[in-house]
């Protein structure tokens, strides 16, 4: 899929968000002064499009100092407005980059039931894939008969191999597998879907450290990244999905899921201004080239309707 086309979905998926945040603007500034009740006003807009405290906080005060007093249309408000969103997600628009030394580099997949994890594992084999790189996938989440099912159909898709062992074995067993089939076979990259349990915190932490025990048995710097699939229709509950997961496993990067679905799009905003994790890629769909890397002026202009 080009990325014009891409563009196009992006801004289609982030509609449902768009309208709620450049309705809202519409509403508010037709022709108006940009005065403390107008500022303030802006500010609740933001903040209910999940953008977050912080971030609309921000906003607010570049808007202060820069156009205070000035009289603003809804045009130039959203102009100005994707500028300082694209600002705040320049720093965490960073691709997931694989270390060529690495034979392979160790992808673990974390993310809550639902999330869009197994998905999101398939539509990166086929990146990879795309890419040249030998690939592996390890079906982790051996406690959803499921999962392992959706991986197995995307190996077959993108002839990657995938690890599987038996309904409610043992993960981390499962992961040592994988890694010495990934190396013996010259593996560019290895990607370890895992559960996602959260109601039951206290196991899944348990099966997570476990897990990483293991690999590093075999190689010492294992996982090499560690991605949490945030659904974007969780809005403000992605960022406590964020909070649990940091407090169970080092957390290098983020692929938000599901964009198309949701009105709540700002959540990527508030993630980056409040956690600062590189953001590699997001969904806006269920086909294959629907999940992209994240760049940070389209995702912005998408959002705001600019």
């Amino acid at each position: 899929m080009a990325l014009g086309s891409f563009f196009s979905r992006l801004k289609d998926g982030l509609s449902r968000s768009t309208q709620k945040l450049a309705g809202g603007i519409t509403a508010v500034f037709k022709k108006r002064r940009l005065d403390d009740e107008a500022l303030e006003e802006l500010e609740e807009l933001l903040i209910s499009a999940d953008l977050g405290t912080e971030a609309a906080r921000r906003v607010i005060a570049s808007f202060r100092r820069s156009r205070f007093g000035s009289e603003v249309t809804d045009e130039e408000i959203k102009q100005t407005l994707a500028e300082e969103i694209a600002e705040i997600l320049r720093p965490v628009a960073i691709p997931l980059a694989l270390d060529p030394l690495l034979k392979p580099h160790v992808v673990l997949v974390v993310g809550v039931n639902g999330s869009g994890k197994t998905t999101t594992i398939g539509k990166m084999a086929l990146a990879f894939h795309e890419q040249g790189k030998r690939v592996m996938m390890a079906a982790g989440d051996t406690f959803r008969a499921a999962a392992v099912e959706q991986l197995q159909i995307w190996g077959e898709r993108t002839g990657t191999p995938v690890i599987a062992g038996p309904p409610n074995g043992d993960s981390a067993g499962l992961a040592f597998d994988a890694l010495t089939k990934a190396t013996e076979a010259g593996c560019d990259v290895l990607l370890i879907d895992t559960a996602g349990r959260l109601h039951n915190k206290a196991a899944l932490m348990d099966e997570l450290a476990k897990m990483i025990r293991v690999l590093r048995k075999q190689d010492v710097t294992a996982p090499h990244s560690v991605l949490l699939v945030l659904d974007a229709t969780t809005g403000q509950n992605a960022m406590q999905q964020v909070k649990v997961f940091k407090e169970m496993v080092a957390v290098t990067g983020l692929v938000v899921t599901k964009l198309d679905g949701s009105a709540r799009g700002g959540i990527v905003v508030a993630l980056a201004e409040t956690y600062g994790l590189p953001v590699h890629a997001v969904g806006v769909g269920e086909k294959a080239g629907d999940l992209r890397p994240f760049v940070a002026e389209d995702f912005a202009r998408g959002l705001v309707g600019a």
